[in-house]
């Protein structure tokens, strides 16, 4: 049993191993293209688009979107969230307690003295 759990682990180990390599590797389909034996001419060269227009166009950057603004805003309205949930577990808690006392004043200790007079003494 102990045998087939390793060959097993070893089989992941070996499949994880071999997903990790091949994505650390530029995937090209065509070789040519990623390594060309010589380097274009200038003629052979596109124009950059930006320097025509006079505008370059960004759009959002791939990824963690690294705004202060944008964190500032989604921080605060976790925060929010977070407070309104921990005044309802409060507000929740303080209701068992509430209830808890009040079983306890007007049920437990009545039958209690009840039983205390009851009892013969």
């Amino acid at each position: 049993m102990i045998l087939a759990e390793v060959v097993v682990v070893a089989a992941l180990v070996a499949v994880a191993w071999s997903v990790v390599g091949s994505a650390a590797r530029p995937a090209v389909a065509i070789p040519e293209v990623a390594a060309p034996d010589s380097a274009p001419a200038d003629s052979e060269v596109m124009p950059d688009i930006s320097s025509i227009t006079g505008q370059a166009s960004h759009g959002p950057l791939p990824g963690l979107n690294l705004s202060p603004s944008f964190w500032r805003a989604r921080l605060a309205e976790l925060n929010g969230d977070e407070a309104w949930m921990a005044q309802v577990e409060w507000r929740i808690v303080r209701g068992a307690m509430g209830a808890a006392r009040d079983y306890v004043e007007k049920v437990v200790l009545p039958a209690i003295r009840r039983a205390e007079g009851a009892a013969p003494g």
